[in-house]
């Protein structure tokens, strides 16, 4: 059973995805000031957590024009949406397993930059990319609701069925 914590940036993640289903390709790069557009935001979450999950846990970079092109700081862009969520997903898929061993000791811990403790803890960085997902969903929202969407996601999804509270 994965942590607690783990369950919960799970249940970010597809709540994030439920915010953008019946996006286009051609509306998730539209791009209204001074907001970044849809697919920039996917590539953005795949970027932070190809960091922390595969760099600094790992010491992999997957794909590191991800890193480069999304990372915080990164110029604005207007990526294809599928190859965002190709790139998400890969990154994704590849984080999950180290994601299922972390434990109460593992988020005590830090990670490791270039050969280097990183001044998070794994806890720390796990609560970052929650949050992160949850600030970009509401972006997302609003993002879509600029565009015309309607009958848009208004509220958290099913929690208490993908990831009820349970102690730690």
């Amino acid at each position: 059973m994965a942590h607690p914590l783990v369950d919960q940036l799970r249940f970010a993640r597809s709540e994030f995805r439920r915010g953008l289903e019946g996006v286009s390709g051609a509306e998730a790069r539209q791009r209204i000031l001074p907001m970044n557009c849809l697919s920039w935001n996917i590539g953005h979450l795949a970027a932070q957590e190809q960091r922390y999950w595969l760099l600094y846990a790992q010491r992999e970079m997957l794909l590191p024009d991800v890193d480069r092109t999304f990372r915080y700081g990164s110029p604005a862009s207007t990526p294809a949406l599928d190859e965002t969520w190709s790139a998400w997903e890969a990154i994704t898929t590849a984080a999950d397993p180290w994601l299922d061993t972390v434990t109460n000791e593992t988020l005590l811990s830090y990670g490791m930059r270039e050969g280097k403790p990183t001044d998070y803890t794994f806890g720390s960085l796990l609560l970052r990319n929650i949050y992160h997902y949850w600030y970009h969903t509401g972006e997302n929202a609003a993002i879509r609701q600029q565009l015309g969407h309607t009958n848009l996601p208004d509220f958290v999804g099913s929690i208490d069925e993908e990831a009820p509270y349970r102690g730690c």
